[in-house]
């Protein structure tokens, strides 16, 4: 009787111990499934765009030589900072001294006999002119007076002739010494033949000098040595690049943007800038222009910043930096995180699951900018309301929400780095 009664009470408290589970287990699901919820708040949304980029001047060059010949020295090294006319290279000019100083020379002589003609030339061609001019004169008188005489019976035929020769002869002399009277002269042949060799000799010292000069490279504008590539005692050509020159000018940024983000560009976007050697010296930049054609072979498009304000004494040429563009910027936004958006509706419209009197109810939304971590609501939800994140939940599930704060919408919300 006893064992009887122990076996009816083990079933009476199996019974209960059930009841008791059973009511436990109806609470908990009557409470609903624990799931993390995010109200619905405005805030500031911040689409950001990160890429590489690099230090670009707006002028660099390369300069070389435009003689043949053998390096003296090199002025400058890598580095320096150099202004406009200062030498940067010398060449050994021993012999374009050397032609200098005979082509000089010519032009001394040829200005030498141009003067002696402008002198001593029209004096004696003038002289001569006078001469010639008695000489014209007296034959003619002679030629009266013979004719006079075989008039009257004195002096033959003959005598007569040979006074004619006489005197055209004295003509035919003035004539000549008249003519290289005028030879002589400012406009004469002579003097013309002697501008045109002291002309030659003049062009001939100025092309000389010219050449010597060209042993000596000079600086084109104020700037910076980049690149160095030559040593004394080396044979350069024309046309070898020696010296590479980034010209004094504003600093520029350029950076290869993936083209997947080319919509989210504009001119006149500001950016942040920062080198990675010098991480805590942000700076201030604004997108100067995009190239309006595309890298086929990388898939990027090229863009061009501007620095605001002058540029940091640590920039170099080429150093890499990284760069935030701000894309967009919304006011007041309704914003929620990425995850709690569901798969698109049937109608292709996007929405969530909103706390609703203890159960999850799906919701139709609107959206409008988007982060890489959050979006805007534009239509379909209110300030206030609770949305639901996890995949897991269903629409119409009981549900027992905790608060989790919502994603900052101005920090990290950026696009991935463009290639």
């Amino acid at each position: 009787m006893k064992l009887s009664m122990l076996n009816r009470r083990g079933v009476w408290l199996t019974t209960l111990a059930g009841l008791l589970l059973a009511l436990v287990l109806l609470a908990w699901w009557w409470r609903g499934t624990p799931t993390d919820a995010v109200s619905v708040q405005p805030q500031t949304l911040v689409r950001t765009l990160q890429f590489s980029a690099r230090v670009a001047s707006q002028t660099r060059v390369d300069l070389g030589s435009t003689l043949t010949g053998r390096v003296q020295a090199v002025l400058v090294d890598e580095g320096a900072a150099v202004k406009q006319g200062q030498p940067l290279l010398r060449l050994e000019s021993q012999e374009l001294a050397a032609a200098l100083v005979q082509a000089e020379a010519t032009e001394r002589q040829a200005a030498a006999r141009l003067d002696g003609l402008r002198s001593t030339g029209q004096v004696s061609a003038q002289a001569a002119v006078s001469q010639a001019q008695a000489a014209a004169q007296a034959a003619q008188a002679a030629w009266t007076r013979t004719q006079q005489l075989v008039a009257q019976g004195f002096l033959s035929g003959a005598a007569l002739d040979e006074s004619r020769r006489a005197r055209d002869v004295a003509q035919a002399q003035l004539v000549s010494a008249q003519a290289q009277a005028r030879a002589s002269g400012e406009r004469g042949s002579e003097q013309a033949q002697a501008q045109a060799q002291l002309a030659l000799a003049q062009a001939a010292t100025q092309a000389a000098r010219a050449r010597l000069a060209q042993a000596t490279l000079l600086a084109p504008a104020d700037g910076r040595v980049l690149l160095r590539e030559v040593e004394p005692g080396q044979i350069v050509q024309p046309g070898a690049a020696l010296l590479g020159l980034a010209l004094a000018g504003p600093v520029e940024i350029v950076a290869q943007v993936d083209e997947r983000f080319l919509d989210q560009l504009r001119a006149g976007q500001s950016a942040a800038v920062v080198a990675d050697a010098f991480a805590g010296q942000r700076f201030a930049a604004r997108v100067l222009s995009i190239a309006p054609s595309v890298d086929p072979q990388r898939g990027s498009v090229e863009a061009r910043l501007a620095l605001q304000g002058a540029a940091p004494d640590f920039l170099r040429e080429d150093m890499t930096l990284s760069v935030e563009v701000e894309t967009a910027r919304r006011e007041g936004a309704l914003v929620l995180p990425l995850a709690a958006l569901r798969a698109p509706a049937a109608d292709g419209s996007p929405s969530v699951l909103v706390h609703d009197a203890g159960r999850a109810r799906e919701r139709s939304v609107r959206l409008g900018l988007r982060t890489l971590q959050a979006v805007e609501v534009v239509d379909g939800l209110t300030e206030g309301e609770q949305v639901l994140l996890g995949d897991a939940l269903q629409p119409g599930q009981r549900v027992r929400v905790r608060a989790v704060p919502g994603q900052p919408a101005d920090a990290a919300l950026t696009s991935a780095p463009a290639r």
